[in-house]
């Protein structure tokens, strides 16, 4: 078994991603939509306590009493559903909004049919009974006990530091006393949430090395899915070689048609041909270097085309020209004075 050491390839981040596997943790969008909640709350109370007073005149009011049936009691129900919705309504859609944009902004925009399929093994009794006791399953206790606990810490300070003002509260009118509470529970709010921004950050951190870990490979899973992705190495090695075989072949096809053969005493070989009025420059048609270029000159023999020695015009034709290009500026002149000579040998 080879050891995970591999980044993984952005192949398998992909699949992953397809499956709904990404770094996500589940406290960064809790903490951000309950501080969206108390900052909307916050901003919408004046609102929101309006309505609720005219809900709550409108439901215990007795101007007009109907006949306590069941379909009254229903309609009572759904009217002041209705009407609860209505004015919950934008901290409902704000919540919901800062809920996916929590999510979005952790993980991207991600749609994975596959995440909600069914699967066999999430109804395996067995399996469930193995996560429950897992080292993951643990690790979620202990980050939960943990909030439980700070949570609960950081309430009872709040709150204790108010015990001194509610004895004070006894002559006060209900709508002050509401207004107190509602004050206290905004400060629970506000001091239980700060801190968990630092839990939800330190737990977000953490997810995304947990999950880079889990992704990790093998250096031999590398080399399968680069062989999957780019192909044997042995069948692109054999493809190659046989492209470079039929060029091969058909560039000793063009060596008869050639005007002249540049060579060097021992190891290049350069064809060249030209025919006037149809190509705007001369090209080389064939080159080649040791068996290659021994081949190309007997080839030339063959077909009575000239060789001619010149070893720096072998030589810069050889590296600078490609098989099927035109002579290139600075060479032109060199060969222009040799298909000159060729021609005037030819009595053309």
């Amino acid at each position: 078994m080879q050891e995970k050491t591999e980044p993984a390839t952005p192949k398998k981040r992909e699949k992953a991603r397809e499956e709904g596997d990404v770094a996500r943790s589940a406290e960064l969008p809790s903490v951000f939509v309950l501080l969206g909640a108390i900052v909307i709350l916050l901003f919408t109370s004046g609102f929101i306590s309006g309505h609720f007073e005219d809900l709550f005149r409108d439901a215990f009011g007795f101007e007009s009493v109907q006949p306590l049936t069941i379909k009254a009691v229903v309609d009572l129900c759904f009217h002041m559903g209705g009407l609860f919705l209505l004015i919950m309504a934008p901290v409902l859609l704000a919540v919901f909004v800062l809920g996916l944009f929590a999510n979005v902004i952790m993980v991207g925009f991600v749609i994975s049919p596959k995440a909600v399929m069914p699967k066999i093994e999430r109804i395996d009794p067995i399996k469930g009974f193995q996560n429950k006791f897992s080292l993951h399953a643990v690790g979620e206790l202990v980050k939960s006990l943990a909030k439980l606990t700070l949570i609960i810490y950081v309430s009872w300070v709040v709150i204790r530091g108010e015990l001194s003002h509610i004895p004070l509260l006894y002559d006060e009118s209900a709508l002050r006393i509401f207004l107190y509470m509602g004050r206290v529970a905004f400060k629970i709010f506000l001091s239980v949430t700060l801190p968990m921004v630092a839990v939800a950050i330190a737990d977000y951190l953490f997810q995304r090395w947990r999950f880079e870990e889990k992704l990790k490979m093998t250096r031999q899973e590398v080399k399968e899915e680069h062989k999957e992705m780019e192909g044997d190495p042995l069948v692109k090695s054999r493809i190659r070689n046989l492209q470079i075989e039929a060029s091969r072949k058909r560039m000793m096809h063009e060596v008869p048609d050639a005007d002249v053969v540049v060579v060097n005493p021992v190891r290049l070989a350069v064809a060249i041909s030209y025919k006037p009025g149809q190509m705007p420059a001369p090209k080389v048609v064939a080159k080649g270097a040791g068996k290659i270029a021994q081949r190309i000159r007997e080839i030339a023999r063959e077909n009575g085309v000239p060789l001619v020695e010149n070893r720096p015009l072998a030589r810069n034709l050889y590296k600078v020209v490609e098989v099927g290009r035109e002579i290139p500026d600075d060479l032109f002149q060199a060969v222009a004075e040799l298909l000159a000579y060729v021609f005037r040998l030819k009595g053309r």
